[in-house]
Order: structure tokens, then sequence, then C-alpha cells
């Protein structure tokens, strides 16, 4: 088993300037490597295809495009768990000051709400910079998940790798979702729905 995260938003909380209201992960579940090679493959793809350079990014899309991707996604074979934090009913110090405790603790979250789906899985976080902070949540998230659930963690960069892509603009879709103020807001979700990729009971609103 393969599992992609990646997180739309920031851990901050100055919303007054510029900070997200709205916090999501998801994590793109694969039960087969050959699918999530074939998938990979299609990415590559499609990437060179609408000559999208250096890679897919959910925020930095077109329309035309992120609908090019999202119709591509119906030949692959994967599954969706999602988390969305609005931080308004955060009010723990510990996560509110820390950035690092918050991302840390909600991707804990994620892993912990998995309806048991996770068994010996492949764990890839899109992740770049501090090295030092990479490895103490990577320590921090092996002291919470058993070992049954994850077989290893591995912090990659999305780049290099085409199904981060995925996971990128899988929770872009799912973030954009909760922003009322566009017309087009579900238009992403729904495709994935459509497809069976993600249900309603797939996406955890944080309480």
């Amino acid at each position: 088993m393969l599992v992609l995260i990646d997180e739309s938003g920031c851990p901050g909380f100055k919303l007054e300037k510029g900070s997200t209201p709205c916090f999501a992960l998801a994590m793109v579940i694969f039960n087969d490597f050959t699918a999530a090679e074939q998938a990979s493959l299609s990415i590559k793809q499609l990437r060179e295809e609408l000559g999208v350079k250096p890679e897919f990014k959910f925020n930095k899309s077109s329309n035309d495009v992120r609908d090019a991707f999202f119709q591509n996604t119906h030949y692959f074979n994967f599954s969706v768990k999602a988390l969305v934090v609005k931080k308004q009913i955060i009010y723990s110090p510990i996560l509110r000051q820390k950035k690092e405790n918050f991302y840390n603790y909600f991707i804990r979250n994620l892993l912990d709400h998995d309806n048991n789906i996770l068994v010996n899985a492949i764990v890839k976080i899109d992740g770049s910079g501090n090295k030092e902070l990479q490895r103490a949540m990577l320590s921090y998230l092996r002291s919470y998940i058993g070992s049954g659930k994850v077989n290893k963690f591995k912090i990659v960069d999305s780049k290099k790798d085409n199904l981060i892509q995925l996971a990128d603009m899988t929770v872009g879709a799912i973030a954009r979702s909760y922003n009322e103020n566009r017309n087009d807001n579900n238009r992403w979700l729904n495709m994935l729905k459509k497809q069976g990729r993600i249900c309603e009971r797939d996406i955890w609103l944080f309480k």
C-alpha cells in the first residue's frame, strides 16, 4: 500500500494578515503499486502534453489545467481520505503558536482516522526545507502511529514525485470546496466524487 500526503492552506493564525481560514490535509491511497506506477506515468505524460512546468500545483493551475487533470484521474485506481480544519475553532496555544506542532498534530489525526484502511503502508509526505524539523515530525508520527498501520515514512520533493502532485491537486480541490466565495468551489471535488474516488464520509471536518 502506498499513501501520498499533502496539504492546502497554511498553519498560521494571522487571519487578518493573509493566513488561510481553513487548513486541509489529504491522503491519496493506492492499494496496488502497479496502479500507482501507472498513475505516475500518466501524470508525467499529461504534464508534458499540457506544458506544465515544473509540476502540477492546484493553486497555480488554470481552470483548464485543473479540468484536464481531474478528467485524467478517471483512469487511476485510488481512494482519498481528508481532514479539514477551520482555524477559528482552534484555541490551543500549543497548536496556535508553533506551526510545526499544528502540522504534525493534524497529520497524526489524518492517519489515525483512516477507518482501519491503512495496513503496512509506505507513506510519502510532501516536504522541503528544515531537515531537523522533518526528522522531528517523523519521530513524532512514529511514536503515535502503530507499526501495523505504517511500515515506512518518507519526506519527498513534489517536483520529483508525480503522485505527490496528485495529492496536491486532490487536497486543493477539497480545500476549494470550503471557499464559499467562489462560484466554482465544488467543481473539481465533484469530478472526484463522480469517479468514486471520494465521498462525503471520506472528508472529516475537525471539531
